[in-house]
């Protein structure tokens, strides 16, 4: 089947045709890797059931299990470790507003990680009502992660301090040096409640294509993959924690 715009040429038809062709291929290998990840083998058992500081039903500070995370009726707990301190290699400017602002900038969360949270928190509803779990993870202070949520207007997502557990650095999103790495990881909670990793994004671990960034979060990074459809190819461009232009801050 093939559509026709308006006044849309025979070679734009052809080359548009030959596109979708190629986009038909990447549903398939998209689908044919979510199979592939499905069958996974069982992943090992949890260390010890981390301890977490959170906000309970009233909004007050507490302790989470790992456990706990799991919202009643679900068996899958999606977790981003957010990079917040930043890696110290980072060499983008911290924000300028806000409670977050007094921080040094070396204190400050990462650019790229907190312009993935800005979309993924109005996913997180829908993610949840599919009979899923999720939470944010970072290494800083529970005070800290909830000044970036007012400042940034998340609503959705639970936010989670792993400042006094292994947590991040047993599943690899913090190095020797105490340097923080982008990860997504995705445990399973078996029926007699033994809880397993089921997956993690690896790709900051992967070799790179040359020239190409390491995507470590893959197909998850919505505003890339809003620039992939248009003409061109990627900006030289890095998000930042404030813009000067557009809808806001951010």
């Amino acid at each position: 089947m093939s559509i026709q715009f308006a006044d849309e040429s025979t070679e734009y038809r052809k080359a548009r045709d030959e596109l979708l062709d190629a986009e038909i291929a990447l549903r398939r290998q998209m689908q044919s890797v979510a199979d592939q990840r499905q069958k996974l083998p069982t992943g090992p058992a949890i260390k010890q059931d981390y301890a977490f500081d959170g906000l309970d039903a009233d909004g007050k500070p507490s302790q989470f299990k790992l456990s706990q995370l799991f919202r009643d009726g679900s068996n899958t707990l999606l977790i981003y470790h957010y990079m917040f301190p930043r890696h110290p290699k980072e060499t983008r400017p911290g924000t300028t507003e806000g409670k977050t602002a007094s921080l040094p900038v070396t204190d400050q969360p990462c650019p790229s990680c907190t312009a993935i949270l800005d979309q993924i928190d109005a996913a997180v509803p829908h993610y949840e009502s599919a009979g899923k779990s999720f939470a944010v993870v970072a290494k800083t202070s529970l005070d800290r992660m909830r000044d970036v949520a007012n400042e940034r207007g998340w609503r959705n997502m639970r936010l989670i301090s792993a400042r006094d557990n292994t947590f991040k650095r047993d599943y690899l999103s913090e190095d020797k040096e105490g340097s923080q790495i982008p990860l997504m990881t995705v445990f399973k909670r078996e029926a007699d409640g033994t809880i397993r990793l089921f997956w993690a994004s690896e790709l900051s671990y992967a070799p790179r294509d040359p020239g190409q960034d390491e995507r470590a979060i893959g197909t998850l990074e919505t505003f890339w993959n809003m620039v992939d459809l248009g003409p061109g190819k990627r900006p030289d461009f890095q998000p930042q924690l404030d813009y000067g232009c557009c809808h806001g801050h951010r």
